[in-house]
């Protein structure tokens, strides 16, 4: 008797027996390797587009995608497929600013530098407000920097500041934050690490809950 043969059901109808599920061990070390590297994945593309916005939301867009897939595709589980979808999304906006900022306050390089203007150009997309800074010692260069990096006007042509500068020269430098901005840095990382916690979570419950069809 073939293998084929011995998977037919023994009422003699002819139907194939349902596969057996994955064994308990096997379940729960996929639920915990997906739910690690989702996450990973979005903090890495997050950190990425700080550097090459297209190609952050790419990687971003498409570990989504691929989660979304494997989980409510495969693992049939609509309802963490949702959770983890949005949680992506939510943590693509946050986990950017966080690891820039605590990329550039721990390790960018103080340098002491000028404001020599502040623009509002009121886009409808992306950042509106961008201050020009110009080095007072160093290689004296100049640097045109937005929200992204922190210009949110509480600087004025003139004022003096202490910028921090990507020792690997890849970001641009970001500004000080004002008296008004005190622990958003603390704040921004806390939403990150919730956020994880949440996209991990979801993705693990969809591994752990998945149904074999």
């Amino acid at each position: 008797m073939g293998a084929s043969e011995a998977a037919v059901a023994a009422d003699g109808t002819g139907e194939a027996a349902p596969r057996a599920g994955l064994s308990g061990g096997r379940k729960a070390v996929g639920s915990v390797s997906w739910a690690v590297l989702v996450p990973v994945l979005l903090l890495l593309g997050s950190a990425i587009g700080q550097w090459v916005t297209w190609l952050g939301v790419v990687v971003v867009m498409a570990v989504i995608a691929v989660a979304a897939w494997v989980i409510g595709g495969v693992w049939h589980r609509a309802g963490a497929a949702t959770l983890v979808s949005f949680g992506g999304f939510a943590l693509m906006l946050f986990a950017g600013p966080a690891v820039y900022e605590a990329y550039m306050t721990t390790v960018g390089e103080p340098v002491d530098a000028v404001v020599t203007r502040v623009a509002d150009r009121d886009q409808r997309r992306g950042p509106d407000m961008f201050c020009t800074v110009r080095e007072l010692g160093g290689d004296r260069g100049t640097y045109e920097v937005s929200q992204q990096e922190n210009c949110f006007g509480q600087a004025r042509p003139g004022d003096r500041v202490e910028i921090r500068k990507d020792p690997l020269g890849l970001l641009d430098p970001r500004l000080p934050d004002s008296p008004d901005q005190r622990n958003t840095t603390e704040i921004t990382l806390a939403i990150t690490a919730v956020l994880t916690l949440l996209v991990a979570g979801g993705t693990f419950y969809g591994g752990q809950r998945r149904r074999d069809r």
